[in-house]
């Protein structure tokens, strides 16, 4: 029997089978879970194709999280395919190109608000928007990427990631008494469509297989995706508020 044997589980941000969402949702369900994802507009068609490579196919809803719309239908959406949630992936994150690669000092404000709500507040609303799903407790994990230094070009990404973690504390506060289990994975690099996007992400790279204590494989989500699904299961019942970082040891490490 799996740690997530009969769970149900929703994951947002599954685009590529090279994602860690991908692979959460993978795991997940070799785990035992019941895994439904979530996708939106022109990539809607991409995420379903992808979910044809899970161990099993899952089903596939709308849901784009600046859309209140859609956040207020996701109740429903979702209980087409389950009756309710154990647990929620949060993968989900987008700067605009001006807000990212050493542009930080001019970025205009229109930018810097669509990343900081596309990766921060969006965990506040999507959360909420699963909350009346949840029975009995649920556990709700977030991607996250060390935001406690600056990273070279990674700029307003860096201070949205930032407000992602301090949005996680808030959470776990106010959702703990009804047993919500709020946390986020701090991952190291890995080459996914959003590593893309950032401009410079080879310096990552460089960082890591010079600096982990651990030797980091930037091409394998599998370590990020296998601690999320611990933290979904019931193995860490009183662990909330908490960032597990999954990057080789590197936070710990002085320069």
């Amino acid at each position: 029997m799996g740690i997530l044997q009969g769970k149900n589980i929703l994951v947002t941000g599954v685009l590529t089978d090279g994602s860690i969402a991908f692979h959460i949702a993978k795991i997940a369900q070799e785990e035992g879970a019941n895994v439904l994802l979530s996708s939106y507009g022109r990539v809607m068609s991409l995420t379903t194709r992808i979910a044809g490579r899970l161990p099993q196919p899952a089903p596939v809803i709308e849901l784009d999280v600046t859309n209140q719309e859609h956040l207020d239908a996701l109740a429903d959406r979702v209980r087409e395919h389950l009756p309710y949630l154990d647990g929620v992936v949060h993968s989900i994150g987008f700067a605009p190109e001006a807000a990212l690669g050493g542009n930080f000092l001019n970025t205009k404000w229109e930018d810097v608000a669509t990343a900081i709500q596309v990766s921060a507040y969006s965990f506040k609303s999507l959360t909420m928007a699963a909350r009346p799903l949840f029975k009995d407790g649920a556990s709700v994990v977030g991607l996250d990427f060390d935001a406690t230094v600056a990273w070279p070009k990674y700029d307003w990404m860096g201070v949205a990631k930032a407000a992602l973690e301090s949005t996680s504390r808030y959470l776990a506060r106010d959702l703990g008494p009804e047993n919500i289990r709020v946390n986020l994975i701090a991952a190291g690099p890995i080459r996914t469509m959003a590593a893309k996007s950032i401009p410079g992400f080879e310096e990552f790279e460089k960082v890591w297989n010079e600096r982990s204590p651990l030797e980091w494989d930037v091409t394998d989500p599998a370590p990020s995706a296998k601690a999320a699904v611990a933290l979904l299961s019931d193995w860490f019942p009183k662990t909330t508020a908490e960032i597990i970082h999954v990057d080789g040891g590197l936070h710990a490490m002085g320069a």
